[in-house]
């Protein structure tokens, strides 16, 4: 058994209810134990750095405190909380002045940070630490014939975290392939969803939105896979106003790598979320299921 502690974030208590439903038995099929902080909060998000700096390092910096207090890796299951936790971790060792602001807050709460945690996303986990050969060897129901679209977002191999290639990354090409599936081209697999935008600029995400369904659909996928909140809500929840936008008639389920490793698994469907989707995922996915 592998012990981490785990930072699931906002979004899987929220939007991607799903992708928390599916982690907790495609772990334990993998001997994995997430270890939940307790008492976590928001982790800033990446919008909130670009409008108060400091406040947004000192909500990272507590949940790096209580991840420290473990002696455990910190692991999240979302991208941007990926990068926010990291960026500030950097920024702390980096800048004197906001680290000695920070440990000042931190202070006020009884805490403190000495800078030692180990930020990972769970993909990295699953795909170094666990491995490929591991994961073959838990496949009960092989996905052969399914044609599958790796979605890495803009976030998960960006900045330069020693993870895959930002412009040309394979894990999640890997994993398909590992699973009996077919990884199709997806020229597009690191380019950015809109993120957030869909928000306050609507029409440039679906225009982004789009982009990414055409490179999927085009190249012949049945389904993508994503391993960020965000991004699987902008390809999934914002289908339907593509295809009124667009004229087009994308029917592409989207689901969370865990829950294609789950398939693969042979966990029960209802365990892994996937009556959780905007866009149904039985119906492709029925031959599998």
């Amino acid at each position: 058994m592998r012990y981490y502690s785990y930072f699931p974030g906002c979004s899987l208590e929220a939007t991607a209810v799903a992708y928390g439903i599916s982690i907790d038995p495609v772990s334990a099929v993998l001997q994995m134990e997430l270890i939940e902080l307790e008492d976590w909060n928001c982790c800033g998000s990446t919008p909130y750095g670009s409008t108060n700096e400091l406040e947004a390092a000192c909500m990272a910096a507590r949940n790096l405190a209580l991840a420290e207090k473990t002696g455990l890796d910190l692991v999240t299951p979302c991208s941007s909380c990926y990068v926010t936790l990291n960026k500030t971790n950097s920024s702390l060792r980096s800048y004197p002045e906001l680290k000695s602001r920070v440990d000042e807050a931190l202070a006020a709460g009884g805490l403190k940070y000495g800078g030692t945690v180990r930020i990972r996303h769970l993909w990295e986990v699953i795909f170094n630490d666990i491995g490929l050969d591991a994961i073959k060897s838990k496949v009960r129901n092989s996905l052969g014939g399914l044609k599958v679209a790796p979605y890495y977002g803009c976030q998960l191999v960006r900045p330069d975290l020693g993870f895959d290639k930002p412009e040309d990354p394979q894990s999640l090409d890997r994993l398909i392939a590992s699973l009996g599936a077919e990884p199709t081209a997806f020229p597009l697999k690191s380019r950015c969803c809109g993120g957030s935008l869909v928000i306050s600029e609507t029409d440039l995400a679906l225009d982004l939105i789009h982009q990414l369904l055409e490179s999927a659909a085009s190249n012949g996928a049945e389904c993508i896979i994503a391993a960020c909140p965000l991004c699987h809500t902008n390809l999934d929840a914002y289908q339907g106003l593509v295809n009124m936008k667009f004229k087009t008639r994308y029917n592409l389920p989207v689901l969370f790598f865990t829950q294609l490793m789950g398939i693969a698994f042979g966990i029960e469907p209802r365990a892994l979320g996937l009556d959780r989707g905007v866009v149904p995922a039985k119906k492709a996915l029925a031959q599998w299921l």
